[in-house]
């Protein structure tokens, strides 16, 4: 049986995609993506801010904005916004393109 995928985090909407995501905050290091998460069907993310004021999920849209080189206003929290498990709608970004960022840092 083949292992799954982080592919299975992301899901296509016309207007972009959703990732589902798993932070850890308050980490030593910033490392986004760090991992995927094959039973929770979530790729993992650490943040060196801790969970407070939304501090948190400003670092994880500012980021995420970055790895995919588009505006953080391009970036929502479709649900989960106080849980560690959170769904993002990332605008203008294809499957593909998501799949090939990702990719380079989760694969082996």
């Amino acid at each position: 049986m083949k292992c799954m995928s982080f592919e299975e985090a992301i899901k296509v909407l016309d207007s972009g995609i959703i990732i589902d995501i798993e932070v850890t905050p308050g980490s030593k290091s910033l490392s986004v993506p760090s991992g995927y998460n094959e039973w929770r069907k979530r790729i993992e993310v650490k943040l060196t801010k801790n969970a407070q004021k939304g501090k948190a999920n400003e670092q994880l849209i500012e980021s995420l904005a970055e790895l995919f080189g588009i505006s953080s206003s391009d970036i929502l929290i479709s649900s989960g916004a106080t849980s560690s498990k959170k769904s993002l709608l990332i605008k203008g970004v294809t499957y593909q393109q998501a799949v090939s960022v990702f990719g380079v840092h989760l694969k082996g």
